[in-house]
């Protein structure tokens, strides 16, 4: 129940709370979105982590914030298309939990949307994959 006592009217905004949506619905450019941001998140949080110049890594309790203002910088940067899950587990576990929930006037889950953040985010960590082997290799 919000301030005034009344259920948010708006099914959209309901499933918005639990799950991302496009918000220009272009599937090939939505998962390129995905995409693009799982593999900077993946690359640049293990160059955070890494034991190369630095040889220990980032001072204790500088990790976390660096890779929380990474995350931060992927939505403000690419979240304005996607809603950046830039992780599968961050879509598909809650927009389950919203297809299970019994909340009144929810609406549907969207299923139709559902593949692109899981695609997507599985694409973006193959291709930072692939670059760190590469950069490995050099």
């Amino acid at each position: 129940m919000g301030p005034t006592g009344k259920l948010t009217p708006d099914p959209a905004a309901k499933l918005g709370v639990f799950c991302t949506n496009a918000a220009v619905r272009s599937p090939l450019f939505n998962i390129l979105s995905e995409a693009i941001g799982t593999a900077v998140l993946v690359l640049v949080a293990g160059a955070i982590y890494s034991r190369g110049v630095a040889k220990d890594g980032p001072a204790n309790g500088m990790g976390q914030w660096l890779v929380a203002s990474l995350v931060w910088g992927i939505g403000l940067s690419l979240g304005g298309t996607t809603g950046y899950a830039i992780n599968p587990a961050r879509d598909l576990g809650p927009r389950l939990v919203h297809w299970l929930l019994p909340i009144p006037g929810k609406g549907g889950s969207n299923w139709s949307y559902a593949p692109i953040p899981i695609v997507g985010d599985l694409a973006g960590a193959v291709l930072a994959g692939g670059v760190a082997a590469g950069i490995a290799h050099l």
